[in-house]
């Protein structure tokens, strides 16, 4: 088996969505100040990170849209894990996804849908935030919703048009337990059929949304 890697490393103070603070990582315990706690020769270092909870490479739940909706508790396995991936390669599509530009519903029902929109070579720049970035229609939304299918991902900075306050896609998509995965990168190293995606989050209670280790393992 070969696994392919599909997040963005966290470091201290990067940004992921603009406005959106960046995590604080440092020591609770350095390895110097535990050498009182422990036997010479033995020491331990705990680290501590305070940041939000849509950094890095993430997983929305339903929670994170709808007040009714489940946190990452209760995140069902079979919808984040040892997925069937279907890759769509949208690079040379606008930057509007809608029915026309995605398989047909029998070719992505039950499977984890991940679109591949190349927008992830700006990470880390000014251009990443770009409103006029990759993102799915309403429609796109409403007919993976309809093909049942059990995720969704992006490599691109929303899932939404982020020029309006509407947020279509994560409306539908989680009123349907559809968890989205954000911020993706590395796409281009997964065929479009065959892979298996897994992108689980903490099991955290009265949280909607986590960083992940997003990865895929091909046979």
């Amino acid at each position: 088996m070969t696994f392919v890697e599909l997040s963005h490393p966290i470091r201290a103070g990067m940004t992921t969505y603009p406005g959106l603070p960046g995590p604080v990582i440092d020591s609770h315990l350095t390895f110097e100040a535990s050498h009182g706690t422990y036997a010479p020769g033995t020491e331990f270092q705990i680290g501590r990170i305070a940041m939000v909870a849509n950094t890095g490479t993430y997983l929305d739940t339903p929670a994170h849209r709808w007040r009714e909706g489940h946190d990452l508790a209760g995140l069902a396995l079979h919808r984040c894990a040892d997925l069937d991936a279907v890759v769509v390669d949208l690079r040379e599509t606008g930057h509007e996804i809608g029915p026309a530009q995605l398989p047909r519903a029998d070719a992505v029902r039950g499977r984890a849908v991940l679109l591949w929109t190349g927008w992830d070579r700006h990470w880390g720049a000014a251009a990443y935030g770009d409103p006029d970035h990759p993102h799915l229609t309403e429609t796109g939304a409403r007919a993976l919703a309809d093909a049942d299918v059990l995720l969704l991902g992006i490599d691109s900075v929303n899932v939404d048009d982020t020029r309006t306050g509407h947020r279509p896609a994560h409306s539908v998509l989680l009123a349907a337990g559809i968890p989205v995965v954000e911020h993706l990168t590395g796409l281009a190293q997964l065929p479009a059929t065959g892979a298996r995606f897994t992108a689980a989050p903490p099991l955290v209670e009265g949280l909607a949304t986590f960083p992940v280790r997003a990865y895929a393992v091909l046979p």
